[in-house]
């Protein structure tokens, strides 16, 4: 399933899904949801160039917590 139009975004999703994360549809955006329950929106189309960076910062200071 393609979750972002940029295609490294998609690809982390996909090894985030493969290793035991889930995701679900919001109204917006779909919800990249961690084994501990905590929730990161995936940007479906990213307008800024550091949009990946932005997301995997978040996806690591969630994993911090």
């Amino acid at each position: 399933m393609k979750f972002s139009n940029n295609s490294q975004i998609d690809k982390l999703v996909n090894r985030k899904l493969k290793s035991g994360w889930y995701y679900r549809k919001g109204k917006k955006h779909h919800v990249l949801i961690a084994p501990n329950n905590r929730r990161v929106a995936i940007p479906s189309s990213p307008s800024c160039r550091c949009a990946f960076q932005n997301f995997v910062h978040n996806l690591r200071r969630m994993e911090r917590i």
